[in-house]
């Protein structure tokens, strides 16, 4: 009984969710002046000829610049937890 209830109410749930994600526009982006700028300047004022290139590195050049800080020190940081130890060295315990 209560298996039958929990699948119950986890299909209803996920039911809920499909609905809306099948409900969400696909493709059609609500369009804004923001948008309509880029278009219009980003060959003008970054030199670029593609609009996405010109956005990502000009407009958003630090907003960029610290997502791959968070990227790199991420990969460190798990590349650090899943080295192998050398002959004679030890895990440090405190």
């Amino acid at each position: 009984m209560r298996t039958a209830l929990f699948t119950a109410i986890l299909l209803i749930l996920l039911a809920g969710f499909l609905q809306v994600a099948v409900g969400l526009p696909f493709g059609k982006p609500a369009r804004t002046d923001m948008d309509d700028y880029f278009l219009a300047h980003a060959q003008d004022q970054a030199a670029a000829n593609n609009v996405v290139t010109s956005v990502v590195f000009d407009f958003r050049g630090f907003d960029t610049l610290g997502e791959a800080t968070v990227l790199f020190t991420a990969v460190l940081g798990v590349g650090m937890m899943f080295r192998k130890l050398k002959p004679g060295e030890e895990y440090e315990h405190d």
